[in-house]
């Protein structure tokens, strides 16, 4: 019998399901990808799918999870992994899509790109995901927690100011939905001050924010849920892997001379990351001149303003990773260098 040296647990996580195929790799080097099912993307499914492998796989070659970065659907698997000790490796998306390209697959299913990410993990030398530190975890659920009631509180004052100019207006109508919008400021305020909190009782992030809070555009509220929606740019090894992972990286079909699609952003990462650059990168066109220069250099080539931004809030993205590492503070001048313009259509 050929002795295995490796056994991967290839998933492609969506909201609701998990798509598994497993793999396994001999002393000769040769790949077999060799049972495939589907799960639940829940507790009883997490469990099912252990109790599974368990019976696929040998007991005497370890066996690695690995699995794409999806927004937040494989977050409850990853941490129920780790909780009965499996071992995990969590992957960029830029990456997985990749290496897809470099394989013979004509037409990508859930299943097809399950078994690509199990051979994806019998070929590469992955690092093993802990989860992240616990106030990185507690910092991204205030910052998600307060991006829900800014949302409620939006549609709330939409409401009012419908009900207010309407001919047939409801006074308790109007006073009822103005309770609901002070309790929300309330609670925000709360969730805001919890986050000051945080940041106060550890010493090297109050510094970090500080030097993410020093780029044009950026306060506060978005340096935090930066560093907490990329655990402290855990994953993170380059800018492009970032501008990957937040779903800015740019995508394009081209083959032979009649098929040439524009470039478009893959919109594929954290939305949640991807949504908080857009104002940042409003603030940096009003408020520097060099973030101005780029985007009116930009506006003047193609005419259309928010693509001019989309570059923008990559640039600034990009420029928060740079700092974190490099432990500086922003530099008008080294910034203006290091960043070439990117076309990109959104």
């Amino acid at each position: 019998m050929k002795v295995l040296l490796k056994q991967t647990v290839g998933i492609d996580v969506a909201q609701r399901e998990l798509v598994v195929s497993l793999g396994r790799m001999d002393e000769q080097i040769s790949v077999e990808v060799y049972a495939y099912k589907v799960f639940p993307n829940t507790k009883k499914g997490f469990s099912s799918l252990v109790l599974w492998v368990n019976k696929q796989t040998l007991t005497t070659t370890e066996v690695r999870y690995v699995m794409e970065a999806t927004g937040v659907y494989h977050e409850s698997l990853a941490y129920y992994l780790c909780s009965v000790q499996k071992q995990v490796s969590i992957v960029l998306p830029n990456k997985i899509s990749n290496y897809v390209r470099t394989l013979d697959i004509r037409t990508i299913t859930d299943k097809s790109a399950s078994q690509a990410i199990a051979r994806f993990g019998l070929e590469r030398q992955l690092e093993v995901w802990h989860p992240p530190l616990k106030i990185f975890n507690d910092l991204r659920q205030l910052c998600r927690e307060r991006e829900q009631l800014v949302q409620e509180r939006t549609m709330l004052k939409n409401q009012l100011h419908a009900e207010r100019t309407s001919a047939t207006s409801s006074e308790k109508s109007v006073k009822r939905t103005n309770k609901r919008i002070a309790l929300i400021d309330t609670q925000e305020k709360e969730i805001r001050e919890e986050i000051a909190k945080l940041i106060k009782k550890d010493e090297v992030l109050a510094e970090k924010m500080k030097i993410i809070s020093s780029i044009p555009g950026v306060g506060n509220l978005t340096a935090v849920t930066i560093i907490a929606e990329t655990n402290g740019f855990e994953l993170i090894k380059n800018k492009r892997q970032l501008v990957s992972y937040a779903g800015l990286d740019v995508r394009e079909k081209t083959s032979g001379t009649s098929v040439k699609s524009k470039p478009r952003i893959s919109k594929r990462g954290n939305r949640n990351l991807r949504k908080v650059m857009h104002f940042p990168a409003l603030a940096a066109i009003r408020t520097d001149e060099r973030f101005r220069d780029i985007f009116l250099r930009l506006v003047s080539r193609h005419g259309i303003k928010m693509k001019a931004i989309v570059a923008i809030q990559r640039k600034i993205l990009e420029l928060t990773f740079i700092l974190w590492k490099n432990n500086s503070f922003y530099n008008p001048e080294y910034a203006y260098q290091i960043l070439p313009t990117v076309e990109i259509v959104i």
